[in-house]
């Protein structure tokens, strides 16, 4: 089994304010970085312990030490790494787990993963490194857990890549994201169960009430448990088909900017706004609906400014 590299958990203030006095003791070099309550190294672990929750990330080639021999032991004071099955047995029952990506981005399409896992494939997605994508910021390495994932022997696997022509349409169709999303969910969800027609339970994000995306399911779908939570990417299944949703997005980015010579960046921020200004200047604003979601709001800001930049200019 590969080294255990990387490893989240939930901590209480009064935990990480123990494990900061324990870091001092035992000679970690402390770090300022933003968002964390406090940082720091020693040898080959990292431990970054975050204000949101709060909670702790470890990563290193010496993490499962630090978590055996440290952080349980001594901070949460119950033995968890190893045991997951008595923890949480649901993780390694056969279910469907599902997740999107680019669903808050200007550019690209929506892509909708799902994942087929009983007990063993559960294991091994742990071994490969499958956690939620949003915790991996290389690209090349969502590509690599992306085909270990595929490698799995039983393990099913679907992803709908919603283009932004076609995700526009959509969109104007069901007048809610909502509603597209449960569609999405709905439809993975439907493929899969042709495939493992035993399966009992789906669980995904919590994106909308829950009635939403029962509704949009079909025969199949309506006859199986549809669980929706926050923080579901901690599901190996989920999980992995965050990986898979996000190879989809980031391979599709990489291929359009490849055709159009320019590289088109994630999310909404200013360096979006101008990419999307060099684009229309290039191409005119005919080019837009072809590559970007056209119901955000960055789509009016766009063509605001460079009516505002060249009056006298058609696009």
């Amino acid at each position: 089994m590969p080294a255990l590299t990387s490893y989240t958990h939930a901590l209480t203030a009064s935990q990480a304010a123990k494990l900061r006095t324990l870091l001092e003791e035992r000679g970690f070099e402390f770090q300022t970085k933003p968002y964390c309550l406090y940082a720091a190294a020693k040898s080959k672990v990292n431990v970054c312990v975050y204000e949101k929750g709060p909670k702790i990330v470890v990563q290193g080639k010496e993490t499962e030490d630090f978590i055996t021999n440290l952080l349980e032991p001594e901070v949460l004071g119950e033995a968890k790494l190893g045991y997951e099955e008595v923890h949480n047995p649901e993780m390694f029952q056969p279910h469907i787990g599902v997740d999107e990506s680019g669903k808050g981005d200007f550019f690209g399409p929506l892509v909708i993963a799902g994942v087929y896992v009983d007990g063993d494939v559960t294991r091994r997605l742990r071994d490969v490194g499958a956690v939620d994508s949003k915790r991996i910021s290389s690209d090349a390495r969502i590509y690599q857990i992306a085909a270990d994932i595929r490698s799995i022997p039983g393990l099913a696997w679907e992803v709908i890549s919603i283009h932004p022509e076609r995700y526009n349409e959509l969109y104007t169709k069901f007048g809610n994201l909502n509603r597209l999303l449960a569609w999405g969910h709905a439809r993975i969800i439907e493929n899969l169960l042709e495939r493992v027609p035993g399966c009992q339970r789906a669980i995904s994000d919590q994106f909308a009430n829950p009635a939403v995306l029962q509704r949009a399911m079909q025969t199949r779908g309506r006859e199986i448990e549809l669980v929706q939570r926050t923080k579901a990417e901690s599901d190996p299944a989920v999980a992995a088909a965050s990986i898979l949703a996000r190879e989809g997005f980031v391979g599709w980015l990489k291929s359009q900017g490849q055709k159009f010579g320019m590289d088109f960046p994630k999310g909404v921020s200013e360096g979006v706004k101008q990419t999307a200004v060099n684009l229309v200047e290039q191409h005119s604003s005919n080019v837009l609906p072809t590559l970007c979601k056209m119901h955000f709001r960055t789509s009016s800001e766009v063509l605001s400014r460079i009516v505002s930049d060249h009056p006298k200019k058609t696009y």
